[in-house]
């Protein structure tokens, strides 16, 4: 006889909607791609973009990369951030 056991469990906190402060699709919009430092983190971003062209034509894309891992964006690179993208994607982690 053979007993199978499922590891999962169910969720312990209810699943929340999550809606994006923009519609990203009604018109072009600006996406910035901010790169943490880590050596991977710019490959990373380029894989990004390449799935986003392809969902979102009309967008275009701004590159940032803050080149030290372990410090937070500086507020000049935050500025100009927040100046040209109404939308961020930033890569974390290596």
């Amino acid at each position: 006889m053979v007993r199978f056991v499922d590891p999962r469990a169910e969720p312990g906190t209810p699943v929340q909607p999550y809606d994006l402060a923009i519609d990203v699709g009604s018109g072009p919009t600006t996406i910035g791609l901010v790169a943490n430092g880590f050596p991977d983190s710019e490959p990373f971003l380029d894989a990004v973009k390449s799935a986003l062209q392809k969902r979102l034509p009309h967008a275009s894309f701004m590159r940032y990369n803050k080149h030290n891992a372990s410090s937070v964006i500086t507020d000049d690179m935050l500025d100009d951030v927040v100046d040209a993208c109404e939308a961020v994607v930033a890569a974390y982690g290596h």
